[in-house]
């Protein structure tokens, strides 16, 4: 999509900020938001409770707006939770209403292998998205220079190549920076520009959402919504994303959410809602759960808690730890070899990964794979150790089998019983 210039915004001058551009391709955006279409088709709203249901605000046409977006993106790609598909959905709605927004809220879409559809989830984001500015190997300046005061939405897959390494992090400090300060209306870095060097000052306000195999920088997770993708498990199917066919559909979607958000540009600027979180969880959250109180029906009440619960399980996730699909694969050996047992303490388990000659497990770190290093691995794959009984009858700190089953399915498929022979080792 082409950068275009935007139409004066004729409303009343409401927001914080002077220059209040309109969202949406011109030409596309009628002035008012039509009525409901009785063609859209039909989506199902997630289960609820009757009695939260009848707290809910009436709907409006921007909630059947969210309920079709929300099965669009279902159609393509299988999330985490219920909650992290409301999120996705809301962040996409939120960047036709950047103008109004004080923070330009990142979407973090992070797992922990190949193949968990994170890729997949950009592909529909480009097609549904405010002016969308795919980053694959842009410079920071290519970007200072594309952000205006109606700013696009930048897109950057495969980020681990970008940030995976101390050495690649250090080498692109500059589009860290760029993202950093980006979260923040007036945040702004200067240059030295033409022949003359003359300082120019350039803006960096605009929402980005981020796809890779583990964490970001910390500093961009802070300022995130983050989506932890899962490889799908055998008998989980999507819709394969197909840009002739699907396209269309998603921009007729996309044209009829900014035609929507148009006339609502000073009331969300001006509406401070009430949060279930603080400080900087609530700043990036923020226009999500405005876009849900604008929609009404049962999105405020779906907004909170996805932003609760995602937030939580944020606060609880370690920080900056390395991770493998490597791992399971040789642990799931382990225990094939010692005749499936129900459980097996932590040095146990630690010994068998490191007398695997092929496995880099023995020359991990100083001295071989640590149980501090082990449970970092496993973290990522929400998999922890506890005390476990062993067959000698005595307790010790380890792993049972069965937690293990369920990312096992996910990322060790070719293994369906205990009789069969070990796959290979995924490379990662």
């Amino acid at each position: 999509m082409q950068p275009t210039t935007p139409e004066p915004h004729s409303a009343p001058g409401k927001a914080a900020w002077p220059t209040v551009a309109v969202p949406g391709r011109p030409g596309h955006a009628p002035e008012a938001a039509p009525a409901a279409d009785d063609s859209a088709p039909d989506t199902v709203p997630a289960a609820q409770p009757a009695e939260e249901a009848a707290l809910d605000p009436e709907p409006t046409y921007g909630s059947e707006l969210l309920n079709e977006l929300r099965a669009q993106v279902a159609q393509f790609v299988i999330l985490p939770s219920q909650q992290a598909l409301d999120a996705v959905t809301l962040w996409v709605a939120a960047t036709h209403l950047q103008p109004a927004w004080q923070h330009a809220p990142r979407l973090a879409v992070v797992g922990p292998a190949k193949r968990c559809g994170k890729s997949r989830l950009l592909d529909v984001l480009t097609e549904t998205v405010h002016e969308p500015m795919l980053t694959i190997n842009t410079t920071p300046a290519a970007i200072f220079r594309s952000i205006t005061d109606e700013p696009p939405t930048l897109l950057v897959d495969e980020a681990d190549t970008i940030f995976g390494t101390p050495k690649q992090a250090e080498k692109n400090e500059e589009m860290r920076g760029l993202l950093n300060a980006g979260h923040q209306r007036n945040r702004y870095v200067t240059r030295v520009v033409g022949n003359d060097h003359t300082p120019h000052r350039f803006a960096t306000f605009a929402m980005a959402a981020l796809a890779g195999i583990g964490d970001l920088p910390d500093t961009i997770m802070d300022r995130s919504v983050v989506i932890r993708m899962r490889r799908r498990a055998e008998g989980e199917s999507v819709k394969p994303f197909r840009s002739r066919r699907d396209t269309p559909a998603l921009h007729d979607l996309r044209d009829r959410i900014a035609a929507w958000t148009r006339p609502l540009l000073d009331e969300a600027a001006d509406l401070e809602p009430a949060m279930p979180v603080e400080d900087r969880a609530a700043d990036t959250w923020e226009p999500l759960v405005i876009v849900a109180d604008l929609a009404a029906g049962p999105w405020p009440r779906l907004a909170r808690a996805a932003c609760a619960q995602m937030v939580a399980a944020e606060v609880a996730a370690e920080e900056d730890h390395p991770s493998s699909a490597r791992i399971l694969a040789d642990i799931r050996r382990v225990f094939v070899a010692q005749r499936e047992v129900d459980s097996l303490s932590t040095d146990e388990l630690l010994h068998h990964l490191r007398q695997d000659l092929e496995g880099p497990w023995a020359e991990w770190g100083r001295n071989g794979l640590s149980p501090r290093e082990l449970g970092s691995l496993l973290r990522d794959f929400d998999i922890r150790p506890g005390n476990v009984r062993l067959a000698d009858g005595t307790q010790r700190k380890g792993y049972t089998r069965n937690k293990f089953l369920d990312a096992w399915r996910r990322y060790c498929p070719t293994v369906h019983s205990v009789n069969a022979e070990p796959a290979a080792s995924p490379s990662g």
